[in-house]
Order: structure tokens, then C-alpha cells, then sequence
């Protein structure tokens, strides 16, 4: 199959834009909020159209509990390669959109101002889904067919920590089989780089609770009973110190060290420490200055702790006066590879008995482990390239993000290396109220997607030589 230059394929995006852009806006007008169970089957039903519509075959899992997986498959053109096959993950769900009155707009219905989209699920993970369907159109219009096989795995569970993907993973392996994966999301930095990873963090998602009544008292009597809201307080306070490091034994089992290359590439990634500021209007200084740590480092390889909301008492307007009879936080730990939730969850629970903390009950609400790619596969080499080839200011790639998600499954069951990226920018907002895309950055994102994948049976055959040898 002849490929396309560059500049066609741009010219070719621009004419698919605006219909892909009607399609992504109807596409958010439906609140896929899996936290509330809102939306699933209009959802499924819709993004089972959007396949159809581009050309794709699609089939509805749903016999192993949860909402549904959607897999899809565009088969190779005439002068494809059938026996090349990329696998796109993506997500149907959203984030709740709370608190809304800092919204500026209505969440579920988009609007386009000065060539921002804004909406719930627009950068996670909507926009990314329609892109990639865009270039698959571009693709087949430009150059007369796909130039590989291209399957998806788009799933309603990734925003409550795809707790039912792996057993749907296990049974349909074969039909989700490809040679390579490009992950869900990605963004442009303050400097208009694309920033993709090869990698992904790991999570242990923990609730911490305490009783210490069957009612809430008069603050009163606080001269003689225990107030359950100090002793979580106490509790927390010693599973990490005033330079912020972890306390809890055995929390850093396993880590796996980062390899020099990916020492060197983390180290060569943009930060700007001032813009970070600016951008989150941070009040203190960064907790790695204490310690003379560099950010990019310990963004990508220190595992974290991180509390994510306190519960207890009278927090309405005004003053009461309470003692209140429990008390709970959400807590969680961003791991790496090396590191398992399970392990966290028995060595946090150790811990506060240790400590005397009997009365504290831990509870796993999420656990994901953190995976990485070989970053030196001809896969990654090709969407860097191709990455420079579309983004003026080219493109950054770190071994992994500091973000978590499904990923450790895919390279596990799968085995495939994966790179993640979008449609996102720095100021995408995704899981904030005002989330949002640049039109501009849409139309590019759907560019390299098609640069990608016209030149992926090369890739992928580089790579199957680079082994062989």
C-alpha cells in the first residue's frame, strides 16, 4: 500500500473535522457517570453506532459482570496487512461532574468557546475515542483502505478503577490479541509538546474508618471520651513524617529500579516548577525541595500517599458544638512497578496495629499494579517519530505516568508494549469542573493517529526482526 504524504493526510483531517466534532458533541450530551450507574446502556448503544457508522464491526460483552466491554475490529484493507493488528484502549464512562457550581457552562452540554470544547469527559476519555475513529475514516477515504487490522477495547468501568476488566481480559484474550496498544490519554505541556508514556502507575486505593460511639455528643464531654476524629488524625500522622516519607513497613517491597535509560529520559522531560505553581496556585513550596529531590523523578518513580478526603462531624455553616461518633478517610498510594495493592493493604493494616490503631479499620476500595513497556521497542520509536512528524513543538515520552489505570493487565495478558496518548492540552481539566479540548489539538491528534498507523506494519515488522536477530 502506497503511503499518503504528510500533508494529504492533514488536508484530509481538515475535511473530517466537523463532523467528527458534531458526533463527539452528541456523544457527551450523554452523562456516563459509572460511579452512578447514569447513562450505560444509551452509552453503549451510541458508541456501538459510532463503529458501525466508520465502517467496524462491533460486539457487546457483558456476561461477566459490570458494565459492558465493547470490542471492535476494522479489518486491513486490500493493500493492508492483515497480519499486523493495533489495539486501541479507550472508555465510555466519565467522572462525576460535582461540584457544579463551578462549572461554567452546563457539564452534559457542550459548548465551543474560542475554539475550546468544553464538557464532561472531552479529554477523559470521549474526544480520544472520536479522534481515533476519525482517522480510521481518514484513512480509508485518503489511501483506499486501513493498512493493518485495528481493534478496540472501549470499557465503562475505567473511572472506578475498572474493577471487572481482567476476568473479560482472560476470557477474550484471543479476540483483544494485536501486536501493540495505544493506551487511552495524553496532552500537550505549557510548551505545546505532545507528552505521551510507555507506563503507568499502580494504585492502592484505602478507606481508613473509626468508631468510637453509636451517636455524635456534646463537644463537652470530650473532658473523658475519645474523639474518633483525633484518633484517625493520630492514625494518619504516623504513616508518614514532616518529609514526607512513608513510615508504614514493608511499603517499598519489591520496587523494581528504574534502568539508567529511563533515568536519562525522565531527567530529559520538560518542568517547570513556576508554571506547576501558577497553573494549581499552589500556597507552599514543592515537597521534593526539602529534600533536594529532582520532581520529574519522583513524579514517575517514588511511589506516593497521598490522603484524598476526611470525614467526620459538623462541617455545615456556622459552629456545633460535637464530638463526633466516627471518623473516615480515603487514602491512595500511587505504586510502581514492583509493588503490589494487596501487599499495601496487609502492610498498612500491620502497621496501625503496631502503633496501637487496633480500632482503625482498613478497607481496599481499589488495587491496580503499575506496569511499564520496554522502552527501547521499535513500537515506541515509531510513535515518537511520527509524533515529531505532526506536533511543531515534537513530543516528550516518559517510561511511565503518574497516573493509574488498567494497564498492567493488557502487557500482562496481552503482551504487547503500549504507548499512551490524546487529544488533551495543559489546561484540559480532566476530572475538574471546566474539562475541556482545543478543537486545533483535536484535528492534530487525529492527524497522527493516521501518520501512526500508516506506517505500523513497518514498525511492528522492525520489531518481530529486531527479535529475531
Amino acid at each position: 500500500m502506497a503511503r499518503l504524504q504528510l500533508e494529504d493526510l492533514k488536508n484530509y483531517t481538515k475535511e473530517q473535522v466537523p463532523g467528527a466534532v458534531d458526533l463527539l458533541k452528541e456523544y457527551l450530551r450523554l452523562p456516563t457517570i459509572s460511579a452512578k450507574k447514569k447513562a450505560i446502556p444509551e452509552t453503549v448503544a451510541f458508541v456501538v453506532n459510532m463503529i458501525q457508522d466508520a465502517g467496524g464491526e462491533a460486539q457487546v460483552l457483558d456476561d461477566l459482570g459490570g458494565n459492558p466491554v465493547v470490542y471492535a475490529f476494522f479489518p486491513a484493507g486490500e493493500g493492508g496487512d492483515p497480519e499486523k493488528t493495533l489495539l486501541f484502549y479507550n472508555h465510555y464512562d466519565v467522572q462525576p461532574p460535582e461540584p457544579l457550581e463551578e462549572w461554567h457552562s452546563e457539564p452534559f452540554n457542550p459548548v465551543i468557546v474560542d475554539g475550546i470544547l468544553y464538557a464532561r469527559g472531552v479529554a477523559d476519555n470521549k474526544g480520544d475515542l472520536v479522534a481515533r475513529l476519525a482517522a480510521i475514516n481518514v484513512l480509508q477515504k485518503a489511501e483506499g483502505g486501513l493498512p493493518c487490522n485495528i481493534k478496540f477495547l472501549i470499557e465503562g468501568e475505567e473511572e472506578i478503577g475498572s474493577p471487572n476488566l481482567a476476568p473479560y481480559l482472560e476470557k477474550y484474550k484471543d479476540l483483544f490479541a494485536a501486536d501493540a496498544c495505544i493506551w487511552e490519554f495524553g496532552g500537550k505541556d505549557g510548551e505545546e509538546r505532545i507528552n505521551m508514556v510507555a507506563g503507568i502507575k499502580g494504585m492502592a486505593y484505602l478507606e481508613l474508618s473509626c468508631i468510637g460511639a453509636d451517636i455524635d455528643m456534646h463537644s463537652s464531654v470530650g473532658a473523658y471520651v475519645d474523639n474518633a476524629a483525633w484518633r484517625l488524625v493520630q492514625a494518619l500522622a504516623t504513616m508518614r513524617n514532616e518529609w514526607n516519607e512513608i513510615l508504614v513497613e514493608g511499603f517499598y517491597d519489591g520496587i523494581i529500579p528504574p534502568t539508567e535509560e529511563e533515568l536519562e529520559a525522565v531527567r530529559a522531560l520538560p518542568f517547570d516548577e513556576e508554571a506547576t505553581a501558577t497553573l494549581y496556585g499552589l500556597k507552599r513550596p514543592l515537597i521534593t525541595a526539602a529534600k533536594g529531590e529532582d520532581p520529574r523523578e519522583a513524579m514517575v518513580f517514588h511511589p506516593t500517599m497521598t490522603i484524598c478526603g476526611l470525614e467526620s462531624g459538623y462541617t455545615g455553616e456556622g459552629s456545633k458544638t460535637v464530638l463526633p461518633k466516627s471518623a473516615k478517610a480515603k487514602v491512595d498510594c500511587r505504586l510502581v512497578p514492583g509493588q503490589d495493592p494487596d501487599h499495601i493493604l496487609h502492610c498498612v493494616e500491620k502497621h496501625l496495629e503496631k502503633h496501637g490503631f487496633h480500632d482503625v479499620k482498613v478497607t481496599s476500595l481499589n488495587g491496580q499494579k503499575a506496569y511499564r513497556s520496554n522502552y527501547n521497542h521499535p513500537f515506541i520509536q515509531h510513535v515518537i517519530a511520527t509524533a515529531n512528524d505532526v506536533y511543531e513543538a515534537g513530543s516528550v515520552i516518559a517510561p511511565n505516568s503518574a497516573g493509574t489505570g488498567p494497564m498492567y493487565i493488557f502487557g500482562e495478558m496481552l503482551q504487547l508494549p503500549i504507548v499512551s496518548t490524546g487529544v488533551g492540552w495543559v489546561k484540559s481539566k480532566a476530572h475538574a469542573p471546566n474539562e475541556s479540548i482545543r478543537l486545533a489539538d483535536f484535528e492534530q491528534g487525529i492527524v497522527h493517529m493516521a501518520h501512526m498507523l500508516a506506517g505500523f506494519p513497518e514498525a511492528i515488522k522492525l520489531a518481530a526482526e529486531t527479535i529475531e536477530a
